[in-house]
Formats: structure tokens, C-alpha cells, sequence
């Protein structure tokens, strides 16, 4: 059965199995926690933030431990199914005439969602999977839209002082194509401003995932103080996400078009499937940061 409620800050509706009561869940609108009733149009416990005033100890093993122990939850088994089936849709579907690039990111809009889910139940203290919903008709299209725009709303914030930088010295020659090739003290400039802006990403598509207030992600100083405040747990959160990107740039497609031999096929499989355990712990130490941080954070 399923317990449908409104949530007691924003008024959205929400609807979770009956097994699910009594345990917290968190507004998807509104980011509001609380307790999910035992019945139908009971209103749900509002469950009040305070924020610790010291860091939380055991973020590494939380990252280290704690994160292999949700693949081993029978209670995530639906949302590990999901993700292997997106996995599998986007790696079968390479190739075949545009219906393979339509598969391809209507898997990757539905992970990023995933992602930033999992990023924000983590932050509020849900050591889940978090539950998958598909959608229908337009909502199905926005749930797809909608982490893709999210996820690039973030990478053009923390890049932004590259594309500035890029606009006032395209007088000198300087473009996106040769950032690299040359050694002047410009390109070294905009190199630097390259890094520094992937470095920042974790904190960036946390505060996306975390916060109400879009506009609160342009305020950079709110986005660093937490890294230098807490910089070595946030290295491990940005070597995580490095290699699970790096991962899946190594990670092939399958494509009919080149024969290849059923191990190779296998294998390329078993690389995109690996990069996605390694991206679901890397998010879910983003969330962490948070979680054990939160003291840092103004937001």
C-alpha cells in the first residue's frame, strides 16, 4: 500500500510504500525533513535542522566503510536495478541511428537526478539509495531535463571566472583551442583558472543539491570557506569524482558496427557498470562532506 501526505512546510504532495513508515524522508520541492506517518492524510513530524557548531567524526569511514554497505541493502536493490538498467540502455544503444544519442541522455538525465538525490538525502542524514520516479508524460521529460541543466548550471558557475578571462584576452590571440599549446603567462592564467573551477566542482553541485536559493551558488565565498575550513576530506571528495570521470572516459560503448569479441564486450560492460559504483560513492561523499562539515557552511 501507499501512504500519500502533504508536506507540512510546502504543501507538495508525496506518496512513499507503507513500509517506509515511521523513518525520514525529505521534500523534493523544499528540502523539508520529517517522519512519514502510518496512514493516508496524516500530516507528517516536521523534523527541525540544528546544526552541529564542531565537525562530525567519521566522514572517511563513512566514505570508506559505510558507503559499500548500501550495495549490500535489500531495501536498495530497486535503485541499484535502475541504475544497471541505465547503464546497460546507454551502452547497448551506442550506434543505433539517433536512437542511441535520445537512450544516451535520457539515461544520463535520469543518473544525474540520481546523483543529486543521493547527494541531498546523504547531506540530511538518509543512508539510502534514494527511491527512483520515473515520471509521466511532461514530469517524465523534466526529470530527465532537469539534472542535466543542473548539473550544467553548475560547471558554467565555477567556470565562469575562465569564460571572463577567456573574453578579455581574445585580444591576444587566445582561444578555448589553444589554451594548452602555449606557455605564456595568459595561458598559464587561464590554465589555473580551469583547474581551480573542476576543483570546486563537488562544492558547487552540493550547494545545488542542498540549497533552495539558486542564486546562493554565486557566491563563491560561500563555496570555498567549507573547502579550506575542511581540505584534506575534501580532496577525497574531488579524487573520488576524478576517477569516476576518469573511469568513464576509458569506458567504451558498444557498438555494432565494430566487431569485437564477447570478453571485450563483456568487459567494457563490467568498466561502465564499475565507474557507476565509484561515481555513487563519490556523490554520496559530497553529501558526507556536508553531513560531517555542515559547522562550515552558511548555507
Amino acid at each position: 500500500m501507499t501512504i500519500q501526505f502533504h508536506c507540512p512546510k510546502c504543501g507538495a504532495l508525496m506518496a512513499f510504500a507503507d513500509k517506509h513508515a515511521g523513518k525520514s524522508a525529505r521534500c523534493l520541492n523544499c528540502n523539508q525533513q520529517m517522519i512519514i506517518p502510518d496512514k493516508d492524510g496524516h500530516l507528517p513530524r516536521p523534523i527541525e535542522k540544528t546544526e552541529p557548531k564542531v565537525p562530525v567524526p567519521g566522514f572517511y569511514r563513512a566514505v570508506f566503510v559505510d558507503s559499500w554497505k548500501i550495495f549490500f541493502d535489500k531495501d536498495n536493490l530497486p535503485a541499484i536495478g535502475f541504475v544497471i538498467a541505465a547503464v546497460c540502455f546507454k551502452f547497448f544503444s551506442q550506434g543505433v541511428c539517433c536512437l542511441g544519442y535520445l537512450v544516451f541522455f535520457a539515461a544520463w538525465g535520469y543518473l544525474f537526478g540520481f546523483y543529486l538525490n543521493l547527494i541531498c538525502e546523504t547531506a540530511a542524514g538518509i543512508d539510502k539509495l534514494p527511491e527512483i520516479e520515473m515520471g509521466t508524460s511532461i514530469t517524465f521529460l523534466w526529470q530527465i531535463f532537469r539534472p542535466i541543466f543542473v548539473f550544467a548550471f553548475a560547471v558554467l558557475i565555477v567556470q565562469l571566472p575562465l569564460f571572463v578571462a577567456l573574453a578579455l584576452f581574445n585580444d591576444k590571440g587566445i582561444t578555448w583551442e589553444n589554451i594548452w599549446e602555449t606557455k605564456t603567462t595568459f595561458n598559464l592564467v587561464l590554465r589555473f583558472l580551469f583547474i581551480a573551477g573542476l576543483f570546486l566542482f563537488p562544492m558547487a553541485i552540493l550547494a545545488a543539491a542542498v540549497i533552495e536559493d539558486v542564486t546562493e551558488l554565486f557566491r563563491l565565498d560561500r563555496l570555498i570557506t567549507p573547502v579550506f575550513r575542511a581540505f584534506i576530506p575534501y580532496i577525497v571528495t574531488v579524487l573520488l569524482l576524478a576517477a569516476a570521470c576518469l573511469i568513464e572516459t576509458h569506458a567504451k560503448q558498444y557498438t555494432s558496427e565494430v566487431k569485437i569479441s564477447l570478453v571485450s564486450t563483456v568487459g567494457n560492460l563490467a568498466l561502465n557498470l564499475a565507474e557507476q559504483v565509484v561515481a555513487i560513492i563519490a556523490m554520496r561523499s559530497i553529501g558526507l562532506f556536508y553531513r560531517h562539515y555542515a559547522c562550515y557552511f552558511s548555507y
